[in-house]
C-alpha cells in the first residue's frame, strides 16, 4: 500500500496550499443509497486512503446526503489525512440558504471544516451572490476554499470578472476518452490561470469505455512487457483509460469504485506509463475536438 502512495501523482491548488492534493482521488455518486452496501463502500474509501488517494469527493445530492455519512464514517480517526470535498446544489447558493446547506453537510460528515466546497452546477442564483455566499463561509472558517463544478468556459470568464471571482479553486468536469470538449479552450484556459480541473467518470459512465478495443489492445501489449519483465500482473483497460487522464499534470481524476477490486485497480493506474503509440492509437478511436462543442454533464 505505502509504495503506490509513495508513486501517487500530486497537483498543486492555486492558493499556494503547502499540502498538494492527490491526484488521483475517489468520488462517492450513487454511494448511501443502499444501507446493505454500506459497509462496503466505507471499506472501500478506507482502502483508497490507504493507497494515496486521499482526496474525496462528494455532494449533498448524493443519495440526498447520504453519500457524505458514508464519507463520515470512512474518514472517522483519520481525518487529517483527508482531503474533502463536497457540493452545493444551486438552488441553495444563496447567501441566506447557501450557510444552512454547508451546516447540514458538515454535521452528515462529522467535521469542522470542508477543505472545498463547490458549486454542484451554475444555476439561477447570480454568481456575484454565490461567490459572497463562499467568502462568508470562508471567514467563518466553514470552508477553506470553493469552487464550481460543471462550468464551461463563459462560466468561468464571467466568474474571474466578479470580485473574488478569482478565489476559485478548481473546476470539476466530466473528462475521458469520450468526452474530450474541454481540450478545445476550457483546458487551456484553466492550465493557464492555473485551476486544476478535477475530472469526474474518468473511465467513463458505464461499460462502453472499458470494453473498447483500443483500450484492449493496448492493456495487452502493456501486459506482455509486464509479463516478460515479471513486474506485475497485467494492466487492464480500465487502467489504461485512468492513465491517460493522469497524463494531464493540471488535472486531478475521481473515479468512484465501491468495493476493494475496483479500488487497488484504480490506484495501480499512477503506474501505467503510456507511450507515444499509445496515445497516438487512443487518438486515431477517441479524436480531440476541432471546434467547440457543448460542455456535457452527467
Amino acid at each position: 500500500m505505502r509504495l503506490l502512495a509513495s508513486k501517487m501523482k500530486t497537483v498543486q491548488l492555486p492558493d499556494g496550499e503547502p499540502r498538494k492534493l492527490s491526484g488521483l482521488g475517489q468520488g462517492t455518486w450513487r454511494m448511501g443509497e443502499n444501507k446493505n452496501a454500506r459497509a462496503y463502500e466505507v471499506a472501500a474509501l478506507r482502502l483508497g486512503i490507504d493507497l494515496g488517494m486521499t482526496l474525496i469527493v462528494t455532494a449533498e445530492m448524493y443519495g440526498d446526503g447520504e453519500a457524505e455519512k458514508v464519507v463520515a464514517d470512512a474518514i472517522n480517526g483519520q481525518r487529517d489525512r483527508v482531503f474533502v470535498v463536497t457540493k452545493v446544489y444551486p438552488h441553495n447558493a444563496s447567501r441566506t440558504k447557501m450557510p444552512k446547506a454547508c451546516d447540514r453537510s458538515l454535521k452528515r460528515l462529522r467535521i469542522e471544516v470542508i477543505d472545498l466546497y463547490l458549486l454542484h452546477w451554475p444555476g439561477d442564483i447570480p454568481l456575484a451572490e454565490t461567490i459572497e455566499a463562499f467568502e462568508q463561509l470562508r471567514s467563518a472558517g466553514k470552508i477553506r476554499r470553493w469552487g464550481g463544478s460543471n462550468f464551461d468556459l463563459d462560466d468561468m470568464k464571467e466568474l474571474f470578472a466578479i470580485e473574488n471571482g478569482n478565489q476559485c479553486a478548481t473546476n470539476q468536469i466530466l473528462y475521458n476518452l469520450q468526452h474530450r470538449q474541454i481540450e478545445f479552450d476550457l483546458l487551456p484556459w484553466c492550465e493557464k490561470n492555473k485551476i486544476p480541473i478535477m475530472a469526474y467518470s474518468p473511465v467513463g459512465h458505464g461499460r462502453g469505455l472499458v470494453e473498447n478495443a483500443t483500450l484492449k489492445k493496448i492493456a495487452k501489449r502493456h501486459n506482455a512487457t509486464c509479463r516478460a519483465e515479471a513486474s506485475r500482473e497485467g494492466w487492464t483497460p480500465a487502467q489504461i483509460a485512468l492513465a491517460w487522464v493522469l497524463r494531464q499534470p493540471n488535472v486531478i481524476a475521481i473515479p468512484k469504485a465501491s468495493n476493494e477490486k475496483h479500488v487497488r485497480e484504480n490506484a495501480g493506474s499512477v503506474e501505467v506509463k503510456l507511450t507515444n503509440e499509445d496515445l497516438a492509437e487512443l487518438d486515431d478511436t477517441f479524436p480531440p475536438p476541432k471546434s467547440k462543442r457543448p460542455l456535457p454533464m452527467l
